[in-house]
């Protein structure tokens, strides 16, 4: 599990690219200590040995949630 740290985020020019293949997600929205966060999971490839064996998550709380929508606004030019 990780959080993602926005004071050492930064946007690199990697050479190569690869497309991921989608796998089963869910989500959880809960509270802790007086704040808010939603849980990302995502889970093994169904060709994979255990597909359904959690491989990541990523919790945001609300700060990062807003970094991330005026992130995706910004790169995907969305209005």
């Amino acid at each position: 599990m990780a959080q993602i740290n926005l004071s050492n985020i930064k946007k690199i020019e990697k050479q190569r690219n690869t497309i991921h293949d989608k796998v089963y997600t869910t989500y959880t929205v809960f509270e802790m200590k007086g704040s808010k966060y939603i849980q990302i999971d995502t889970y093994g490839r169904i060709d994979r040995e255990n597909p359904e064996k959690l491989s990541q998550s990523i919790q945001l709380d609300r700060e990062t949630a807003k970094y991330l929508v005026n992130l995706l606004t910004q790169e995907f030019d969305l209005k």
